[in-house]
C-alpha cells in the first residue's frame, strides 16, 4: 500500500496513463530539429585543386571551404547525379555543409570569356533536375548562375527573353530538395541597378532562401553590404519579405582599380575575408564561390586578362599573386 502522501500522485499518474492510451491527450511535441547548416561549418574538399597544390596553396587557399561548380562543361546530364551525391555524401561524412555553384544556363556569360551552356530551354530543365536528384537531403547552400540577371537584356545574350523563366525553374526545382538557393545578383559595380530587384523576383526570389553578390568579383566586402541593403530594400517594396544574402569574398582583399573595369585577372587582386556563415539579420555570411588561383579567362575582347591561361584552369603565378607573395 502507498504511502498517503504518494497516493493522489499515483493516482493522477494511473489516470493520466489511461487517457493516453485511449488517445485523449494531445502527445508532447517534439522540438524540431535545428538546421545543422546553422552550426556545422563549410566543407573544405580536398579534391579542389588548391588542396591538391599542397604546400603554401593548400595551407593559405586550399584549406578554405569553396564551392563545388556544376556546369554541363564537365559534367553531363547522365553524370552530373552521382557527381552531387558523390561530393554531399562527402560533406556530410565530415559533419559540414556542402557549398555548389549551377553555371549551365543557356548562353552563358553572353559570349564572354566563359561562354557556353546548354543548347536550349528543354535541355537546361532536364539537367536541373538531374542535379536536384543528387541534392535532395544534403542540407546543401547553392549560387544559382552568376551573372545572369544582371546580364539579362544584354545584346550579345539570344535567350534573354527566356532566361528568367529558366532561373525560376531552377530556383523551384533545387529549393524544393531543401537547398538554401541563392540567385546571383551581380555585385555592386555593376551598374545601373534599379530594376535588378524586379528582375529577382521575376526570376523567383521569392522561391529561394535569397541572393549572392560578388561572384568572382573583387568588391570590398563593405560594399556589397550596402549594395545588398539596397535590393533587400526594393524587393520588401515589391512584397518579397525574408530574403538573405551571401557575399563571395574570395578575392576582395585589396581596393579594386579606379574604374572598376580591371576585372579578369587583375594583379593588384587579393583573397579576402575567410569563408563563414554568420546568420547576422538577412546578413548569412561570406563565402569562397570562385576558387582563388583559378583563372579569369585567357580572352575578352574588351580587356587585357593579364597572361591567365582559360577559365578556371589553375595558375601558380594568379595564386602567388592573390597571396601577395
Amino acid at each position: 500500500m502507498l504511502p498517503r502522501s504518494r497516493l493522489p500522485r499515483a493516482v493522477a499518474l494511473l489516470a493520466v496513463l489511461g487517457l493516453t492510451m485511449l488517445g485523449l491527450t494531445a502527445p508532447v511535441e517534439a522540438k524540431p530539429a535545428k538546421d545543422p547548416r546553422r552550426t556545422q561549418g563549410l566543407f573544405v574538399d580536398p579534391l579542389m585543386p588548391a588542396y591538391q597544390q599542397g604546400g603554401t596553396y593548400r595551407a593559405e587557399i586550399g584549406k578554405r571551404p569553396q564551392a563545388l561548380w556544376l556546369s554541363s562543361d564537365y559534367y553531363s546530364r547522365g553524370q552530373v547525379t552521382g557527381v552531387v551525391k558523390n561530393y554531399t555524401a562527402r560533406a556530410k561524412r565530415a559533419k559540414k555543409t556542402p557549398m555548389l555553384v549551377v553555371y549551365s544556363i543557356p548562353d552563358r556569360d553572353c559570349g564572354g570569356a566563359s561562354q557556353g551552356g546548354l543548347p536550349g530551354a528543354a535541355a537546361y530543365k532536364s539537367w536541373v533536375r538531374a542535379v536536384a536528384n543528387g541534392l535532395r537531403g544534403s542540407k546543401s547552400l547553392l549560387v544559382l548562375e552568376p551573372d545572369a540577371i544582371p546580364f539579362y537584356g544584354n545584346a550579345g545574350c539570344q535567350n534573354a527573353s527566356g532566361r528568367l523563366g529558366l532561373i525560376r525553374y531552377a530556383a523551384k526545382v533545387l529549393s524544393r530538395t531543401g537547398t538554401w538557393v541563392y540567385l546571383d545578383a551581380g555585385h555592386s559595380n555593376w551598374t545601373p541597378y534599379d530594376g535588378r530587384a524586379a528582375l529577382l523576383k521575376r526570376a523567383g526570389i521569392q522561391f529561394a532562401r535569397g541572393f549572392s553578390t560578388n561572384v568572382s568579383n573583387f568588391r570590398p566586402l563593405a560594399d556589397e553590404k550596402t549594395y545588398a541593403s539596397t535590393l533587400l530594400r526594393d524587393l520588401r517594396g515589391l512584397g518579397v519579405k525574408g530574403a538573405r544574402y551571401v557575399v563571395d569574398t574570395s578575392r576582395s582583399g585589396a581596393v579594386p582599380s579606379s574604374d572598376g573595369n580591371d576585372v579578369c585577372n587583375p594583379p593588384w587582386a587579393r583573397v579576402g575575408a575567410k569563408p563563414r556563415l554568420a546568420f547576422k539579420g538577412a546578413f548569412d555570411g561570406t563565402l569562397w564561390v570562385k576558387h582563388p588561383g583559378e583563372s579569369d579567362g585567357d580572352y575578352d575582347p574588351n580587356r587585357d586578362c593579364h597572361g591567365g591561361p582559360p577559365s578556371g584552369q589553375w595558375s601558380n603565378a594568379l595564386a602567388d599573386g592573390l597571396l601577395n607573395r
